[in-house]
């Protein structure tokens, strides 16, 4: 296998986990990133801890996603992830919550 070959393939596979994402996306409640993976959630419980004066943080997941090329199974029940490094949660908004106007206008 070339190192061209090796590039498309790898190329193709992210363009998969993409569209994967795009296609489950709106089954969750919740984006979390670290600094080693990047999920979807529906419950997220992010506890910050110390020891011997060192901050770090304890996350759990439930019903998660995980994008991970690599991984044949990205549907998990449980996740926990322990780190030191920055964890960033955010709630998603549901389309439902978020509507625009048919005609365009934004209510001027």
């Amino acid at each position: 296998m070339s190192a061209e070959d090796l590039e498309n393939y790898e190329t193709d596979m992210e363009l998969q986990l993409y569209r994967e994402y795009r296609d489950v996306v709106g089954l969750f409640s919740y984006v979390v990133e670290t600094e080693r993976r990047f999920y979807l959630a529906n419950h997220v419980d992010l506890q910050a801890r110390s020891a011997d004066g060192e901050v770090y943080f304890d996350l759990t997941l439930q019903d998660a996603w995980v994008w991970d090329v690599y991984r044949s199974a990205r549907f998990v029940k449980n996740v926990r992830v322990i780190t030191f490094k920055d964890v960033n949660v955010e709630e998603l908004v549901k389309s439902d919550d978020l509507t625009i106007p048919k005609d365009g206008s934004l209510g001027n």
